[in-house]
């Protein structure tokens, strides 16, 4: 391919016209106003007041005061130069307890960030569903429950119906893996439940919920551009031992393929229903689930942060808390040599360009999205009043160009969208952890750009990364 081709031009890595240059952020972790406008508890209201869940005894409540503070936040956008801003809907807020008529107050929120967006030209990339179930749709079986897939394309319908066409893509489900085993299987996320069984139902009417809410959407707006959003980890095994080549099979299974698979394929992974029939016989499954969860869609959102680096449990090498992965009692996750952020995350963007072409090499090459990419430091405001955070600099700028080459490579990648505009609320690290753009004083709620702000910013305006590495 010639330089031309690539995009490289003027000492930068320049990535295809019509790239969409964004930042993300979730409902529960910014806006605050947990009572306001009628919105009722979600699980991570309960969640966050079940004593020793959440870092601190910390919560949502007030978070970034974003609900109040929205146009604020959307002039930061604009003067960062954002293409397109994601942001998810709270679905207790739009729709009180999960079922029933949708609520006008709170509704009329979304309404004001949608024209905010775009009267200063960002287009609004609106996520369903991110994680605040309604408590009383828990407190019915949660996602456990098949039902509360029907609950979902509901609420799907009712948003459709009242933010239009005015959204430029919408997203149904934010990180079903999240949802399904840390809420039901570690019990680390809400609402809390270590039940393995429950867990691969609730991943399956997640999906379930997915397709039934494209379909939803699809009634309201026939052409409503509809994703997914999934995140993917470059699994990889410790050594060529078969033991430790059938850990990271297993955990691949479970990571990427279960949720990849039935919704590019109309199919789950034949091994992952083998590795798991100890734990359930997949009778949630019905006919006729495979083909709504495979409806076309038209792009795939992926979410990176780290690779994994396993294999099979031996004498000396005991697994660790595996209770997230259901099956993988007998695996080991390794820590990566090299660097790490706050998080204790590896910092290895080769990662997320081996996601990439994998997609587009085993999946057909659907249209991309990198919907979240990002990394928590120990941000604080400087003497001279700024806030100086180089290793988040060289971080996106490593993982900008791995997704530069997978571009390179074929790969039909159409926006990238850094996590996060804003430190937030940080689930159950409470607010110990930021990851965010734009640095919050939690006390006085004001905003300072990072460095990695600015630099985010020359990145947009120039149309692609620098090729030369950021010094610090």
């Amino acid at each position: 391919m010639s330089e031309l081709a690539l995009g490289l031009r003027a000492g930068r890595l320049a990535f295809p016209p019509g790239f969409w240059w964004g930042a993300a952020t979730a409902a529960y972790q910014i806006e605050g106003s947990v009572a306001a406008d009628g919105r009722t508890p979600s699980i991570w209201d309960t969640f966050c007041a079940t004593p020793g869940k959440v870092a601190r005894g910390e919560s949502g409540a007030v978070a970034a005061d974003h609900y109040r503070r929205y146009q604020q936040d959307v002039d930061l956008m604009a003067e960062l130069g954002l293409s397109a801003y994601r942001f998810s809907v709270s679905w207790p807020r739009v729709q009180p307890g999960g079922r029933g008529r949708m609520n006008p107050a709170g509704t009329a929120f979304y309404d004001r960030l949608v024209d905010a967006l775009l009267a200063r030209g960002v287009r609004p990339v609106v996520t369903l569903y991110h994680w605040d179930l309604p408590q009383e749709l828990e407190d019915d079986g949660g996602w456990a429950a098949r039902d509360t897939a029907y609950r979902f394309a509901d609420y799907a319908g009712l948003v459709a119906g009242r933010l239009g066409d005015r959204v430029q893509l919408w997203t149904t489900l934010n990180e079903p893996w999240c949802s399904a085993f840390l809420g039901y299987a570690s019990g680390d996320h809400a609402p809390g439940r270590t039940e393995p069984a429950a867990a691969l139902a609730a991943a399956h009417h997640l999906l379930l919920a997915h397709g039934l809410g494209v379909q939803a959407l699809r009634a309201r707006l026939p052409a409503a551009p509809a994703s997914l959003v999934v995140n993917l980890t470059a699994m990889r095994s410790v050594s060529d031992d078969p033991a430790d080549l059938d850990a990271a099979r297993r955990m691949d299974g479970l990571a990427n393929r279960l949720f990849l698979d039935p919704v590019l394929r109309g199919e789950y992974p034949a091994d992952v229903l083998r590795d798991t029939a100890a734990i359930t016989d997949w009778s949630f499954v019905r006919g006729g689930d495979l083909e709504i969860i495979g409806a076309r869609i038209g792009a795939l959102g992926v979410n990176y942060y780290q690779p994994t680096l396993v294999g099979a449990a031996h004498d000396g090498v005991r697994p660790g808390a595996m209770a997230a992965w259901p099956g993988c009692a007998d695996v080991v996750v390794h820590p990566i040599p090299g660097p790490v952020t706050d998080m204790d995350w590896a910092v290895d963007a080769s990662g997320l360009r081996e996601i990439l072409v994998r997609l587009g090499r085993e999946y057909g090459n659907p249209p991309l999205l990198v919907t979240e990419n990002g990394a928590a430091y120990r941000d604080r405001v400087a003497p001279d009043g700024g806030v100086h955070d180089p290793e988040r600099v060289g971080y996106l700028h490593s993982h900008l160009t791995a997704a530069h080459q997978a571009v390179s490579e074929g790969v039909d990648l159409r926006g990238y969208f850094v996590w996060s505009l804003l430190d937030n609320f940080e689930w159950a690290e409470g607010y110990g952890r930021r990851f965010g753009l734009v640095h919050i004083d939690y006390e006085t709620q004001r905003r300072t750009w990072k460095d990695s702000a600015h630099w985010y910013r020359e990145v947009i305006a120039g149309g692609g990364v620098p090729v030369d590495r950021p010094a610090g």
